[in-house]
């Protein structure tokens, strides 16, 4: 079943370059996060995948990061695994967290300090122990990780997060280049259901950065994270440069 919102046909699609699909709905979402975002909090700077940045934002100190449709692949072909990711950054940490997921029926919440909640209900994030057999949201493990349990992938890299944040998935790890806008709010949901969140190198993730990007995300139980760093130390470094 297509999970299109509003009329139910395809959207427009092109490709921003080789590979990297965009559609008539990201940039409308965008448009209207812009405008009434705009409005609750006209201070605020503003940085988006699908808005040319303007240096500006780093003037002020408190920004919206916003992916207006993260998953976009999913989204375009009618698959549930998208949504739509908005954080508010306040001097290079967010101060809120959101994510609509509205083809699953799901609205996440985050604010720091007071936890991290799915339609009302409080999150607490996966205490796994050990690294063998963790849930990994994959739709294949490479054979170094056959000791790790493949589990349900979305598109959404912001959804795979929310998943350790919900005890459904026990590590979440990218290793390539990725942007501020993909992971800013859902970092901040892990982080208050009580994972650990960091780049691919296992330092700190900051926010509203003159180059906007960090080289990968890494996700889990706080119980395994550094053995997680352990096992993907080498492949971080040689995929890096």
């Amino acid at each position: 079943m297509a999970c299109w919102p509003g009329d139910g046909h395809a959207p427009e699609v092109w490709e921003k370059s080789p590979g990297d699909p965009v559609s008539a709905v990201d940039l409308a979402v965008d448009d209207f996060l812009r405008h009434e975002l705009g409005l609750l909090l006209p201070s605020a700077g503003w940085l988006s995948e699908e808005t040319v940045d303007d240096p500006e934002r780093l003037e002020g100190g408190l920004i919206w990061l916003v992916d207006p449709i993260d998953g976009t692949r999913d989204f375009i072909a009618g698959r549930p695994g998208w949504a739509v990711s908005v954080a508010l950054i306040s001097a290079g940490r967010p101060l809120i967290g959101m994510l609509e997921a509205p083809a699953r029926g799901e609205s996440w919440w985050s604010e720091v300090g007071q936890g991290s909640w799915r339609n009302g209900t409080r999150l607490a994030a996966s205490a796994r122990a050990e690294l063998p057999g963790a849930r990994v949201p994959a739709k294949l493990l490479p054979s170094v990780d056959t000791d790790l349990v493949a589990v349900h992938q979305p598109n959404s890299i912001a959804l795979r997060m929310a998943m350790v944040a919900a005890d459904e998935a026990d590590l979440v790890a990218t290793l390539r280049w990725g942007f501020e806008w993909d992971v800013g709010a859902a970092a901040l949901i892990a982080r208050e259901a009580g994972a650990t969140v960091t780049d691919a190198f296992g330092q700190p993730l900051h926010y509203n950065k003159r180059d906007p990007r960090a080289f990968g995300v890494l996700v889990t139980a706080p119980a395994i994270h550094g053995a997680a760093v352990d096992r993907l130390a080498g492949r971080a470094r040689e995929l890096a440069g």
